[in-house]
């Protein structure tokens, strides 16, 4: 469902693997009767539900159901937490001039990643709470 990588492509303003993320939602938070119809029919061959095409933006996102929303926000956390360090350490990082500059140039582009990997994960977290 997720794909070769396991993950899903967050961005600024919408999930850039929307279908992945919506079927995944989707069968993630069906009762066991619907999964087991879901699985009978070998899925959704012609699902015209309008969510289902639509782009998870991040107005979308602010709309999902509770179970749904309740899902992203759990996994959010945990992958905040497999981070050896926490948001407030990349800013006060960055914002530290004389140990920024002690980091390689590789450091520092590593840092900037982190940092906005973060921050878009933050972001999704105030979405779906």
């Amino acid at each position: 469902m997720v794909g070769e990588e396991g993950a899903f492509v967050l961005g600024w303003d919408e999930v850039l693997t929307e279908e992945e993320l919506a079927v995944t939602l989707k069968v993630l938070c069906m009762s066991e009767e619907e999964f087991k119809e879901y699985k009978e029919q070998g899925g959704w061959e012609d699902d015209s539900e309008e969510e289902e095409h639509s782009l998870l933006s991040n107005e979308a996102l602010s709309r999902l159901k509770t179970p749904c929303k309740k899902l992203l926000y759990d996994s959010v956390l945990l992958t905040l937490e497999s981070y050896g360090s926490d948001l407030k350490a990349e800013q006060d990082l960055l914002n530290n001039k004389e140990t920024y500059e002690k980091l390689s140039r590789r450091e520092q582009q590593a840092l900037h990643v982190r940092y906005g990997q973060k921050k878009i994960l933050h972001q999704l977290l105030e979405l779906v709470h």
